[in-house]
């Protein structure tokens, strides 16, 4: 009796556990199939965490389940048990083989998982196999067809996930691109019999031998406003011809002449933002989910016959007569769910795939002619992305700045920046542009006024406490342990009075010694960094004059580097980070021009950056005579991009990897000086950027920073104040103001990260909300610029 009681225990135990991971195993297909589209448009580290989270346990808790049904199908069935309730249970084995197919709007969460294709394909053939041998164990099964029919399914799903994992791994897109070589007729034989027939020969051979090949970029110049619809579509062509970008390949000459031909004709600057925005989002798919393979005729013909397949299953299983004599009333239920819950889902999944830009771009070829007379089928597609753009919001009139609502976005939307005075004085961070509307701005401020006053008034209460400890530690220390001169007290009773009250004002040192080693013992003092380095970050949205101004700089460069008359002079005009573009734009300062072609990439970037905010940080405007909008505009397009880079150096190791160095150490050394140049000012406590600022241009910096502190230290706090001091003097005249210099000088940083950042994290970024870098690498990209 003893032994009888326990096992029954585990039974049940193990009985309960198959119906749990079931339920868990749908209810992370069900959010990956709802959350997961949302990655692309937030960097949200809740929202990534929860998808990391759910993408693991989906196929955990799937092949867990699979283990536990293989388990209980050897189990001698108990007295109580109906006769056929493990044939049900067996038929819960192909579902999870459906589950591990995963939904089409994930099918890796990192570049890594799309390399690993071979491996899901292993774990296709395990996993069919196991549930072969559950579906053997239960064996003779009243649901053998039902059984059957959902293997199909499963095993279709799974397949097209391994498809689709296997067209995003780069190997695949390098295999692509090395077509096999054919050359026509041979030369040597031709050379010496050519005439017109040969010629004519030899031209027809080679249309018979490329007519599979795909056909060549052909876009026609547009002489008026684009459509959403054709915006739409030449996304999808670009996107479709220029995929050797995705694996850091070059193209050809032949469509890098055409993309710049076709980008600088553009009517408006805001298209091309919207062709690039959508030719992302189809790299996103492509990579990420079953895009690639859901739209080809294989996949078609996969999804087709795994939807048939699950509704047959699901129909014959509904009109099986005598189900609640045969099996239990909980375990009916539970398959009811799985059903109902999958085909749910596959229903949501088709109307997304049937509403996505993906099939509205295939839908309909591109015209060769743009006065063409648009069919009845591209109206109707064009009335379906204008029922889109209603929804959209418009361009701030005000603030002129690009809002899209959430769910209508195809990537972030914003720029996320971060400042270096900012963070060094624990300073709250000041927006230049809010995206929100006044009534959702006011919402949100009175949503969060409880939490904010609550927490003004305890800072206020621990910043008088810290001040009244410290005077009365001070008064104690001048007044009582140490004697006026002439008075005589006992020498004791002094030192033991004063080891008391040293004691006590240190007991919260002596609690932060071990903190301190514990974090230094497992070596997470860098992720508290990381931590703290997030919370100083914000998001300025993406302004119309931001992006006009960089569209311009590129096609004007582009004309440049056109007119250029030999090779090698191209060649010499990217061989430093520094275009001499730039270099020209502040000829005849020496100093500056010094802190641009004598440092490394990183250095300057920190010495500029800090350059920029001290001067941000004063009260100037542009002389009467002067253009004040255009004046205004070049100091906030600085601004932001300097904050912007300064994001990326830091917070972005991965992507600024080929031009960072060892900026971080420069950053913390840097940091580390201003931490004690303000406790020296006494200025630490008042998170006051803008008199941090007028303290540091204070300084006496006739004599090189660098001469006085030599290689001990890479600082360059003061360095800055030098670099600012010399902008500040541009203000003389009109002809050259401090801030046409440094937007030029931000967007010289801005394109040289854009054309060496890491391939393969900037895809990464994809998925993550995207990155404004890769919109100007895109645009680089098809201007002919960059390396």
């Amino acid at each position: 009796m003893v032994e009888v009681i326990p096992k029954q225990i585990k039974d049940v135990w193990d009985t309960w556990n198959i119906r749990g991971m079931i339920i868990l195993s749908l209810s992370l297909q069900t959010i990956l199939i709802f959350f997961a589209p949302l990655r692309k448009r937030t960097p949200n580290k809740f929202l990534i965490m929860l998808l990391w989270s759910s993408y693991l346990l989906a196929d955990l808790s799937a092949n867990f389940a699979v283990a536990l049904i293989a388990k209980n199908q050897g189990k001698d069935p108990k007295p109580d048990d109906p006769p056929e309730d493990k044939k049900l249970v067996a038929l819960w084995a192909p579902f999870l083989l459906l589950h591990l197919g995963g939904p089409d709007t994930i099918t890796a969460f990192s570049i890594e998982d799309s390399a690993l294709w071979n491996r899901h394909f292993l774990g296709l053939v395990f996993q069919a196999l196991a549930g072969v041998y559950v579906v053997v164990l239960s064996l003779p099964n009243v649901l053998w067809l039902v059984i059957e029919l959902l293997f199909v399914a499963g095993t279709l799903k799974y397949l097209e996930r391994t498809i689709a994992l296997y067209l995003a791994s780069s190997d695949k897109y390098r295999n692509l691109m090395l077509q096999e070589s054919n050359s026509g007729f041979d030369y040597t034989e031709q050379a010496d019999n050519l005439d017109m027939e040969s010629i004519l020969a030899s031209e027809m051979y080679m249309k018979e031998e490329h007519r599979g090949a795909p056909k060549p970029l052909n876009l026609m110049h547009p002489d008026k406003e684009l459509t959403d619809f054709q915006i739409l579509q030449f996304a999808f062509l670009f996107f479709n011809n220029f995929t050797s970008l995705m694996v850091n390949n070059i193209f050809s000459l032949e469509l890098r002449d055409k993309s710049k031909a076709f980008f600088s004709a553009l009517q408006l600057q805001e298209e091309a933002l919207c062709i690039i925005e959508a030719e992302l989002d189809f790299i996103y798919e492509g990579l990420y989910t079953k895009g690639a393979v859901l739209h080809s005729s294989l996949g078609v013909a996969l999804r087709i016959t795994s939807l048939v397949s699950l509704l047959s299953a699901f129909t014959i299983y509904h009109y099986r007569h005598n189900k609640m004599q045969e099996f239990r009333k909980a375990d009916i239920v539970i398959t009811y769910t799985l059903f109902l819950v999958g085909i749910a889902l596959e229903v949501i999944s088709f109307l997304m795939l049937m509403l996505s830009d993906w099939t509205t771009a295939t839908l309909s070829k591109l015209k060769d002619d743009s006065h063409e007379m648009p069919s009845l089928k591209d109206r109707l597609l064009e009335w379906v992305l204008g029922l889109k753009r209603k929804w959209k919001g418009q361009i701030g009139r005000e603030e002129e700045v690009f809002n899209t609502p959430f769910l209508l976005r195809r990537w972030a939307g914003n720029i996320t920046v971060f400042n270096f005075l900012t963070y060094s004085m624990n300073a709250d961070t000041e927006r230049i542009h809010n995206s929100r509307g006044g009534t959702c701005q006011l919402l949100w401020k009175i949503a969060l006024y409880p939490f904010s006053y609550v927490f003004s008034i305890m800072q206020t209460w621990s910043g008088s406490i810290a001040i009244w400890s410290c005077d009365l530690r001070r008064y104690i220390i001048h007044h009582v342990i140490i004697p006026p001169p002439g008075e005589n007290q006992v020498a004791r009773s002094k030192y033991i009075f004063k080891t008391f009250v040293e004691f006590w004002f240190n007991v919260p040192y002596f609690f932060a010694i071990p903190v301190t080693s514990v974090i230094n013992y497992l070596g997470i003092r860098d992720l508290f960094h990381e931590i703290r380095l997030e919370r100083s970050v914000h998001h300025e949205p993406l302004t119309k004059n931001l992006w006009s101004f960089i569209f311009s700089e590129l096609k004007i460069r582009s004309q440049i580097l056109d007119n250029l008359e030999s090779t090698t002079t191209k060649a010499s005009a990217r061989r430093d980070w520094a275009s001499s573009h730039t270099q020209i734009q502040i000829a005849g300062q020496e100093k500056l021009l010094r802190y641009i072609t004598d440092v490394d990439y990183d250095q300057s970037l920190l010495i500029w950056h800090i350059a920029t905010e001290l001067c941000y940080q004063e009260d100037d405007s542009a002389k009467e005579n002067c253009d004040q909008h255009q004046y205004q505009m070049n100091r906030e397009i600085s601004k932001i991009i300097s904050d912007y880079m300064m994001y990326l150096l830091i917070l972005q190791p991965k992507l600024m990897s080929d031009v960072a160095g060892i900026g971080n150490m420069r950053f913390r050394d840097t940091l580390a000086e201003a931490k004690r140049f303000f406790k020296k000012m006494d200025i630490g406590n008042t998170r006051d950027v803008k008199l941090a600022s007028k303290k540091i241009l204070l300084v006496d910096t006739s004599i090189e920073p660098s001469d006085v502190k030599g290689n001990h230290c890479k600082s360059v706090l003061f360095e800055a104040s030098s670099v600012a001091k010399e902008l500040l003097k541009l203000d003389k005249g009109c002809e050259k103001d401090k801030w046409a210099v440094l937007s030029k000088v931000w967007l010289e940083f801005l394109f040289h990260a854009a054309s060496h950042c890491d391939g393969t994290a900037r895809l990464e970024l994809v998925s993550k909300g995207g990155e404004f870098i890769n919109f100007v690498w895109l645009l680089m990209a098809h201007f002919g610029l960059g390396d």
